[in-house]
């Protein structure tokens, strides 16, 4: 398996729990746009990569489809549910077969991939005619809360990537696998108390990275942010479909992949 960033790796490891708790899910006409585009219900087969927790396997699963969750965390994968196929691997090395899905879904986690060799895996995957989705929850940087967050946690990022650089959109732009991005937002919000708030800071992969005098640090201030009351979080919620172009697939599949794609069809969740 290709390794993942180290900040990745060791943050998320350590906040399973406070992701599932304290990170929003995705509202009900995003979701219902999502499944339109991909065409999900009963019979397809789409792929949740990088499904951390499972936000958005559920929402999948829920449409009909049959769903395979590909994360690399062991503490993430625990948290999947079990009515997914849950399987260990990362975006650039899918443990699958040619062809084996209709669609492929990324929710909060394209950044963290090396794009390019990302698009040539998922393509090779998906089927012709198949599209790929991207979800986001894109904190709304215009409300005061957020900035107030951001100037609390943006010293401690060092070299992990982040949505907000568009770094990511590259592999995109010169990329002749996928057609360009079709993107619609929803408005998205919580409501938070200071406990409910730390958690949502606190699951941030550089945040939970850090060791708990300066963690703990960070998560008093975001604490004193909320006070006693509650706190409403916004966010948009970004919803990118790209057709997966061409009808040849993109290149064989190698000897590892073809052994995981037969030996693993159902990986047992740790």
């Amino acid at each position: 398996m290709s390794p993942i960033h180290p900040v990745a790796a060791r943050g998320f490891a350590r906040s399973p729990d406070a992701y599932e708790r304290a990170r929003p899910g995705y509202p009900p006409a995003a979701a219902d746009y999502l499944a339109a585009q991909l065409g999900l219900g009963p019979g397809p087969t789409v792929l949740d990569l990088a499904a951390g927790t499972g936000k958005l396997t559920r929402l999948l699963l829920a449409t009909g489809a049959d769903v395979i969750a590909v994360e690399p965390v062991a503490q993430m994968r625990a948290a999947l549910p079990e009515a997914a196929r849950v399987l260990e691997g990362t975006a650039e090395a899918i443990p699958l077969a040619d062809g084996a899905c209709d669609a492929a879904t990324v929710a909060q986690a394209f950044h963290w991939f090396d794009g390019d060799a990302a698009l040539r895996e998922i393509h090779r995957v998906v089927r012709p005619g198949g599209q790929l989705a991207l979800v986001w929850n894109r904190r709304r940087m215009e409300d005061p809360l957020h900035r107030a967050i951001e100037d609390l946690i943006a010293p401690h990022r060092g070299d992990a990537p982040a949505h907000g650089s568009a770094e990511w959109r590259r592999a995109f732009s010169r990329t002749s696998l996928f057609g360009p991005l079709e993107e619609r937002e929803f408005a998205n919000e919580q409501e938070l108390d200071a406990e409910g708030l730390a958690d949502r800071v606190g699951s941030t992969s550089f945040i939970a990275a850090l060791e708990p005098p300066e963690r703990d640090e960070v998560l008093d201030a975001v604490r004193a942010l909320a006070g006693d009351g509650a706190v409403r979080v916004r966010y948009v919620t970004e919803v990118q479909v790209c057709p997966r172009l061409g009808t040849a697939r993109s290149g064989a599949r190698s000897r590892s992949a073809e052994h995981r794609s037969t030996s693993d069809l159902r990986a047992p969740v740790p």
